[in-house]
């Protein structure tokens, strides 16, 4: 192909896992994939804002060639750094300020308060208050949390008063190492009067929701919502730990028309326009209410393979093709499995990890087992609790994706995975955490 042809997609936070995916988007054979910052650049440590930007614009500037689009699929920074590069280099995406109104979990809410009541009670906690207090109105059980976070990180189910300052505590403690950084993106768009110096190093508590999670995918081209997908959620038991991400959604139809219906009131709300989405919810079948839980202005890179499997491209072909500037229009069913999971195999207790599968053994365990792909997480050595990313309640240890007939036939495939990793792990020293 002539090199006229190729156009240039730059990938904030490009890693090994997605480049796979990414490559059987359709029309992946005209595209040239390239990294942007590397994931322990855009997450490590506290994120230094300007310069990671400017590291980007360095990288961007010294490029040889057309640069016809920028993306991302992670939480932030990437989500706002794609907007704030769009923007220089004239890349299609969505703005900034919609970006924000998603990440920033008290703003979002006040957003959401406009369009729909299906969301929680909710209300800021004075992090400088000695002892701290709930908000007014708000009863226990509630959920502690920062406006940002990466993957639950210092989010916290507390049931009284003494866990909800305990986790206040914690929360004072780790809040900066996202929350400083968000202050250079408040500062770069017009804020609201009701935002006024609320910053980024906020704590929100919101009532706790029950049922089943579920979690709704789109995208928005030229103002025009579109829904192509609903997954469920379910939780490790007594846990809000997720055990797997299943595709399809197995509720009933009324109620994924409800959910389809409140997103796209949303999105409209936030001006969200040109790029994938993803939008959790609680549905509890006994009341029959659905919850909005929390607006990602990105599509799930988890949920990838199960598009793969079960539509027949993975959900990276809607980022692309939007950021091109073209209709995605998803393919629906056109995939060789009827059901697809994501599954989190969790240690929940620290060790050590003695043993772990090399990648030739992984690539005979995927061999041997159609319809699976496998990642696993530590190396030999390692602590988990020095494992980055962690949730406040267990370890992750492989993401193992399956893709079958039936729920059966997805669990079948990943027990036989479990089994033939053989992950074995050595008691943590003493003082050890967890």
């Amino acid at each position: 192909m002539s090199e006229d042809n190729v156009k240039n997609v730059f990938v904030v936070g490009l890693d090994e896992a997605n480049l796979p995916t990414l490559q059987a988007v359709p029309g992946a054979e005209s595209l040239r994939f390239h990294g942007l910052l590397t994931v322990d650049e855009l997450q490590g440590g506290e994120v230094r804002l300007p310069e990671v930007l400017e590291k980007a614009q360095s990288e961007l500037d010294a490029f040889d060639g057309s640069i016809d689009a920028i993306v991302g699929y992670w939480d932030f920074p990437v989500s706002t750094l794609v907007p704030i590069l769009g923007e220089r280099y004239g890349t299609r995406t969505t703005s900034l300020e919609s970006v924000v109104k998603c990440e920033h979990k008290y703003w979002s809410r006040l957003e959401q308060r406009e369009v729909t009541d299906r969301h929680p009670r909710f209300g800021r906690v004075d992090l400088t208050a000695d002892p701290p207090r709930p908000p007014d109105g708000l009863r226990f059980p509630m959920w502690l949390k920062p406006a940002l976070s990466y993957s639950s990180e210092l989010a916290f189910g507390v049931e009284d008063e003494e866990e909800f300052r305990k986790a206040v505590a914690e929360i004072r403690e780790g809040i900066s190492r996202i929350g400083r950084p968000f202050e250079h993106i408040l500062g770069r768009v017009d804020l609201p009067p009701e935002m006024d110096g609320v910053g980024g190093r906020v704590c929100l508590a919101e009532e706790a929701l029950s049922g089943v999670q579920v979690a709704v995918e789109g995208y928005v081209h030229q103002g025009e919502v579109t829904v192509y997908g609903t997954l469920d959620s379910i939780d490790y038991p007594d846990t809000p730990c997720f055990l797997r991400h299943q595709y399809p959604s197995m509720l009933p139809p009324q109620v994924v028309a409800r959910l389809h219906e409140v997103t796209e009131r949303v999105m409209r709300r936030i001006g969200f326009d040109n790029a994938t989405f993803s939008v959790e919810y609680f549905y509890d079948p006994g009341s029959q209410d659905i919850s909005l839980l929390e607006i990602n202005p990105r599509h799930s890179q988890s949920h990838a393979e199960l598009f793969q499997y079960v539509d027949g491209v993975p959900n990276h072909h809607a980022m692309i093709a939007l950021a091109l500037g073209e209709d995605p229009s998803m393919p629906h069913r056109q995939g060789p499995y009827a059901m697809a999971a994501k599954w989190y195999h969790r240690w929940f207790t620290d060790g050590v990890v003695r043993h772990v599968p090399s990648p030739e053994d992984i690539a005979r365990i995927e061999r041997d087992i159609p319809g699976v792909r496998i990642e696993v997480l530590p190396e030999p050595g390692q602590r988990l609790s020095d494992l980055s990313q962690q949730d406040s309640y267990s370890y992750e240890l492989a993401h193992i994706f399956t893709g079958g007939d039936d729920e059966a036939d997805l669990r079948r495939k990943y027990d036989q995975c479990v089994a033939a990793l053989g992950l074995t792990f050595d008691e943590p020293p003493e003082g050890a955490r967890g």
